[in-house]
């Protein structure tokens, strides 16, 4: 039994190098592509539910963009606090804001969606930029940065939003990797030619392409999934580009209670089943290896079973993953975290099994 569990802990790891080299290499080793000159009118689009202290700390960094032609649309969706009052106040003093007041539907209650549907069909522009509430522009070139990319055929950017940086906090840390990590898989992918998936926080296309694609129509039913699953549907190897210098990241404000986050995870996760059969395949596989990496590793040495080898190829391992996470979070502007890389590595899959176990018996029903 030991032999069985050594051998198939070799073919794991085998794996996991092919990953970190030709999948994650992509990332790590990518130069960005030469920019679009041209300033497209773009409308900014900000969903908000109960967001009044996050929109008075944030908007400006969005009103203040250095772009020549820009709308913000904001969509106040069914809030119960002074969200409404607070985008009111803004738009007096603003008149490139707009303000899409969503009333609760019986239909699509608590649905982010049909509130992002609404505020596309008011934005008066062809190019639409997506982010939160609780996101700040790392720069006043966001606009630019992101939109630049919409040239030849692209009508699809994918940006990189991350967390904001807490001293002192593990917490902080392993979300900031979870974060790290899920970025260098799409990116990575696009780059491939295999997008699958966007985060809200920062995320561009055109009107165009939402309304070819009957908008959020085909997965409307499932709560989660307007910036993912939308994505995954209509995202190729022609129309996709990504956006990877500094000035187009996004910072949001993280979750501070592990219970905060794993509520978060928990709902996005549930959207993962909807993807295309190859991009689950391909990411059940990662995720699989990554848990039997760490079980079978434990068990070998716990026998003392080959235990010179099994040292030597999680040595190896490591080596790898630290050559390619490095070269990708210095791109992302994340280096903080490489010297933690095994504790974050083991504790991230760790809470990722907790989360699927949990979604078994509990799913979440709303986006707040």
């Amino acid at each position: 039994m030991l032999s069985i569990l050594f051998y198939t802990f070799v073919l794991f790891v085998c794996f996991q190098l092919f990953y970190f080299i030709f999948v994650f290499g992509k990332i790590a080793f990518y130069k960005q592509e030469t920019l679009s000159k041209e300033n497209v009118k773009v409308s900014v689009i900000l969903c908000a539910k109960n967001e009044e202290e996050n929109l008075r700390k944030f908007l400006p960094s969005i009103i203040n963009q250095d772009y020549p032609e820009f709308e913000i649309v904001l969509i106040n969706d069914a809030s119960y606090d002074d969200t409404l009052l607070v985008m009111e106040d803004f738009a007096l003093k603003h008149n490139n804001i707009k303000i899409v007041d969503v009333k609760n539907n019986e239909a699509f209650w608590a649905n982010k969606k049909y509130a992002l549907t609404l505020g596309i069909k008011a934005a008066k522009h062809q190019y639409l930029l997506f982010t939160d509430a609780d996101c700040e522009p790392k720069s006043q070139y966001w606009i630019k940065e992101m939109c630049s990319h919409f040239d030849k055929g692209k009508t699809i950017v994918l940006g990189y939003g991350a967390y904001k940086k807490i001293k002192n906090s593990f917490l902080n840390k392993l979300i900031r990797f979870e974060t790290v990590l899920t970025a260098m898989q799409y990116i990575s992918f696009a780059k491939m030619g295999l997008p699958y998936m966007g985060v809200g926080r920062n995320l561009a296309y055109t009107k165009e392409t939402f309304f070819n694609a009957n908008g959020f129509m085909t997965h409307m039913h499932i709560k989660s999934g307007d910036d993912d699953l939308f994505v995954n549907q209509v995202a190729n190897a022609k129309n996709t580009a990504i956006s990877l210098t500094p000035e187009s990241f996004t910072v949001s404000v993280p979750k501070k209670t592990f219970s905060s986050w794993i509520v978060q995870k928990k709902r996005h996760i549930t959207t993962a089943k909807y993807y295309k059969t190859t991009h689950k395949i391909v990411l059940s596989l990662y995720y699989m290896s990554q848990a039997s990496f760490w079980l079978l590793a434990l068990t070998l040495l716990i026998f003392l079973f080959q235990w010179k080898i099994v040292v030597a190829l999680i040595a190896f391992r490591f080596l790898i993953q630290y050559i390619t996470f490095f070269n990708a979070t210095k791109k992302l502007q994340e280096t903080d975290l490489i010297l933690l890389i095994p504790i974050l590595d083991f504790f991230l899959v760790a809470m990722q099994l907790t989360i699927f176990i949990s979604n078994l018996f509990s799913k979440p029903k709303h986006w707040k």
